[in-house]
């Protein structure tokens, strides 16, 4: 089993022991097992899948990093993540239709202001595959005891 946290600035998104997890890094998707070597690497805004007990659980992230650490203990400081079932497809849509335009608009403007309508773009059609896929598969609620949250 890993123990597995991922955190944000404002809250602790999960924390549990896991079987495995996928991670979005720059390299591509890798997946941690049990005796995983140790690493760091960046998070890229993408879908993380957690797996425990036959389940499937999807978490949406915007970035961050993620630190493999001896005695299987994965730990991530994310920059923003959500859980699956807090997601709307609805939302994430206009969100998504947002940063797109948005993003058109700043394109004759400075590199800074396309930058950041770029990563918006980024953040929401990562947060639009992880809703996609738990609506797909109707994927599992996490407890409050799985997230340590009360």
């Amino acid at each position: 089993m890993i123990t597995f946290e991922i955190a944000t600035p404002e809250r602790i998104v999960y924390k549990d022991t896991v079987d495995s997890l996928t991670l979005p890094t720059k390299d591509g998707e890798i997946t941690v097992l049990t005796n995983h070597i140790p690493l760091v690497s960046a998070l890229q805004p993408g879908a993380i899948t957690v797996r425990k007990g036959g389940q499937e659980i999807y978490m949406a992230t915007s970035g961050g990093f993620i630190e493999v650490q001896p005695g299987n203990r994965v730990v991530v400081l994310a920059d923003t993540a959500e859980r699956a079932e807090e997601l709307t497809l609805a939302a994430i849509e206009k969100a998504r239709a947002d940063a797109e335009k948005v993003l058109k608009e700043k394109r004759v403007l400075d590199e800074e202001s396309f930058a950041l309508a770029a990563a918006a773009l980024e953040r929401e059609l990562a947060r639009l595959k992880v809703a996609r896929k738990r609506h797909h598969r109707g994927g599992p609620t996490i407890s409050s005891t799985e997230t340590g949250q009360e």
